[in-house]
């Protein structure tokens, strides 16, 4: 369901708070008339037309000929294709025809085959297919096509994304990301709970320090249930999956101290220099070029590019790590096995994260990826625009001028709201937590630390208390602290409407480390 960009994106102590800040947005969510969730998988299949048929075939045909304003969707079309990657025998994918190029790419680096591809384009009959083609647009496409996966050359942009894509393919199991929210990832439990249900046998015990405990016998209550207890426990509330072994297939993945490298062998073709230890020991220094991976001579104190193996180049790291080391071709095959069984909505990142209020204690482990990550701009800015700042408040007006007069063009429209609404929303809490953290300096410093406001990434940050007194006979900073709620519930009502002309300005209200802040698009203007 889509959710407004003033999203009430809540940090409480307080669980009841929490969910039922949720609850009252889900409630406004019911209401709004549109829906970006909308999908052409939710339409039923039945009395399809022949996969054989043309795939351009219109979406929206009238009811009544004679009357242009009454609408049907026909149903999509559904068809198999044939994908052949390098390495692998060619099988078989199901597709829709208004599914787009790009995300046969996201099904092929989530798949456990070709989950180490990222550098690659989808070629048919020698023909590169555009990431943002519809299915039904590619002409010589229909059932049986045989899609080609075709391994393309290397940037440096190209190799960040496919070593950050390794890396989290082998932390894929690891719970440290989905408590900590860390790249959008969040909790999910009900695989674990599934799993648990399904794993547990009536004559097993599970003694959690008077936790919940089952001998076939439901009639037993936990000791922790109990009314009247004098020390109610917090473990019961853990799931068993925090008690996981973690695995691990590489000691060390970091980026080498030769970095970055110089004018000469730019003109070689070597890109970045990478630094692995495996659990065999081997310290190994790698580099990637255009073509690929391979591992060079270079140690710690002596710099020499010359391949080990020369023409040894792998197209992929993992295909590079297979070779030299046999422990991690077995344990991340594993995580990687291990990983699929997971359902597919909790191994994507989610635009509207889950921030668990309660966590177990994980030992902290080194990883240069995430060390990379606060310094990586110092200004924390997206990545896919780096040195630039983004006008939030242009995007969000745009994005709702966009027309609206047909169902495709209100899918249009819904959709690139929902894609900017929740780029800000992200981004307006990583500015708060900055904000309450003492990272950005305010912008009237010489004044008390309550009336403090902030401008961090084109938005504008102010705090949750009564700095003029308005609220004096209303309960003071207690009354300040709820009204931000208030307005957002009225900025929220505004949004529902979705009037012509009437805009409002993005507003989030984040509550971080007992504090509420308020943040803002900035108002247009000379």
């Amino acid at each position: 369901m889509m959710k407004r960009l003033d999203e009430n994106i809540i940090y409480h102590d307080d669980q009841n708070d929490l969910i039922k800040t949720r609850q009252d947005s889900d409630n406004d969510d019911a209401t709004t008339s549109t829906s970006s969730a909308l999908s052409v998988h939710d339409v039923s299949f039945n009395n399809c037309p022949d996969q054989s048929s043309n795939l351009n075939a219109s979406e929206i045909t009238p009811i009544n000929p004679n009357s242009s304003n009454e609408l049907v969707v026909l149903p999509e079309i559904s068809f198999n294709i044939r994908v052949q990657s390098p390495g692998l025998d060619s099988f078989d994918l199901s597709v829709i025809s208004s599914e787009l190029v790009q995300e046969i790419h996201q099904v092929l680096m989530d798949k456990q085959e070709t989950c180490h591809r990222t550098c690659f384009s989808l070629q048919l009959d020698g023909v590169i297919l555009d990431n943002f083609s519809e299915l039904k647009n590619i002409d010589g496409l229909k059932e049986g096509s045989v899609l080609k996966v075709v391994e393309e050359q290397y940037t440096v942009r190209e190799v960040r994304i496919h070593v950050r894509h390794i890396n989290e393919l082998i932390h894929a199991c690891d719970l440290n990301d989905l408590y900590n929210g860390t790249n959008n990832y969040s909790l999910c439990l009900v695989n674990d709970i599934n799993n648990s249900e399904t794993s547990v046998s009536p004559n097993n015990v599970v003694n959690r320090r008077n936790g919940a405990e089952t001998n076939g016998n439901d009639s037993i209550v936990p000791e922790y249930r109990i009314p009247n207890q004098k020390e109610i426990l917090l473990t019961p509330l853990f799931t068993t999956n925090n008690k996981i072994n973690r695995l691990n297939c590489l000691k060390t993945l970091s980026y080498s101290e030769w970095n970055p490298p110089n004018g000469s062998r730019k003109l070689h073709g070597d890109l970045v220099y990478l630094k692995v230890t495996t659990y065999e020991d081997k310290s190994l220094h790698i580099t990637a070029c255009t073509k690929g991976f391979y591992v060079s001579q270079t140690t710690d104190e002596k710099f020499v590019p010359k391949p080990v193996q020369p023409k040894a180049i792998h197209h992929s790291l993992v295909d590079l790590l297979n070779n030299i080391s046999p422990i991690f071709k077995k344990k991340f095959r594993v995580i990687q096995r291990k990983r699929c069984t997971k359902h597919p909505f909790e191994r994507i990142q989610i635009p509207f994260q889950i921030h668990p209020w309660l966590s177990p204690r994980f030992e902290h482990i080194i990883d240069h990826f995430r060390a990379e990550d606060p310094n990586i701009n110092k200004l924390d800015h997206e990545d896919h625009m780096p040195g630039q700042v983004r006008d939030w408040n242009e995007e969000l007006q745009i994005t709702k001028e966009l027309p609206k007069k047909n169902l495709p063009e209100r899918l249009i429209r819904e959709r690139a709201m929902f894609k900017v609404h929740t780029d800000f929303i992200s981004a307006a809490v990583r500015g708060s937590q900055a904000v309450i953290d003492g990272n950005v300096m305010a912008i009237n410093p010489g004044e008390e630390s309550k009336v403090h406001m902030y401008i961090w990434s084109n938005m504008f940050f102010s705090l949750g208390f009564d700095v003029n007194d308005h609220y004096k006979d209303f309960g003071g900073d207690a009354a300040a602290h709820s009204a931000p709620a208030n307005d957002l519930q009225g900025v929220r009502a505004i949004n529902t409407l979705d009037l012509d002309g009437l805009h409002t300005l993005g507003t989030v209200v984040v509550d971080y480390r007992g504090m509420r802040v308020t943040a803002q698009s900035i108002v247009p203007g000379k």
